[in-house]
């Protein structure tokens, strides 16, 4: 068989111009655009893109994009005095540090001190906590565009074998609890697992959070199985590739997201739903 490209530009496009009508309905009742101050430090070459790219579309989709660009050195207790300043401004609405952050600042605390009504990338620990609750507020962008991936393609998870390769906060472990909520029977993989081959076999969703190029290998999933690929790596000829053997992964899987235009549009467009959510709490117009 060979398997379906599940387009994430076009399913992103629907999303933004739903955001981009909620933005321009926000600015009619408050008399001000939603805004979302992005914070990057240092100037790593894949951030600055990212960072530009969230900048962009906030633009264009009637978003209030509100830059801060720090030296590499900056301190930390610097960066932490911000994003207080931030958090009490009144017309910000969201608040995006870019990561990684420099090895000298400690991320989990510039995490933790983002107002949690702010936390438009849904890392805080408050936000983490309501999403294992199965109370989600502020869901993770990626995970969140998952999970929009696979209902285009599957309305009916519920008892649907899922597998998840990666356990970082970020993607793999919000990921698993959405699934799970989905109803989905989950299992979470990771560099500890033994016979990976095997557990991927058996899955009829299968997501692949690594970060190592083509790790997954096409005789590795069953026919017809969902592949979310999340990873961004170089190949050898530094294009850029996934963390699945895409090419003979086709020849096996029901639907395959591509890398590049699969899950990172989605994970910015997910970004900017997050902060329509954010001003129209600090709004009162939930």
């Amino acid at each position: 068989m060979s398997a379906k490209i599940i387009d994430g530009r076009a399913l992103a496009l629907k999303i933004k111009d739903q955001v981009k009508q909620q933005a321009q309905n926000i600015y009619e009742k408050i008399g001000r655009a939603p805004s979302l101050a992005v914070i990057m430090v240092g100037q790593d070459p894949a951030s600055a893109t990212y960072v530009r790219n969230k900048r962009r579309v906030s633009q264009e989709l009637g978003i209030k994009a509100l830059d801060y660009d720090l030296p590499e050195k900056v301190s930390e207790k610097k960066l932490l005095k911000l994003i207080s300043e931030l958090n009490n401004q009144p017309k910000v609405d969201g608040i995006l540090v870019q990561l990684p952050l420099p090895v000298h600042i400690d991320a989990n605390k510039i995490i933790t001190s983002i107002d949690p009504n702010k936390d438009v990338d849904g890392f805080h620990p408050e936000n983490l906590g309501k999403l294992l609750a199965g109370q989600p507020k502020f869901i993770p962008c990626t995970p969140a565009g998952i999970m929009e991936i696979i209902y285009s393609v599957e309305e009916q998870i519920a008892g649907k074998k899922a597998v998840i390769i990666g356990r970082s906060n970020i993607v793999g472990k919000p990921t698993a609890l959405l699934l799970l909520q989905a109803d989905a029977t989950v299992t979470l993989c990771h560099s500890r697992t033994k016979d990976l081959a095997q557990e991927c076999k058996a899955a009829d969703i299968l997501v692949v959070a690594v970060g190592k190029r083509y790790c997954i290998l096409g005789d590795w999933i069953k026919p017809g199985t969902i592949v979310i690929d999340v990873g961004i790596n170089r190949d050898a000829a530094s294009g850029l590739c996934g963390d699945v053997d895409f090419t003979k992964a086709c020849d096996k899987a029901g639907y395959i997201t591509p890398v590049p235009g699969g899950v990172g549009p989605m994970t910015i467009a997910m970004l900017m739903r997050n902060t329509i959510y954010a001003a129209k709490i600090r709004e009162g117009l939930l």
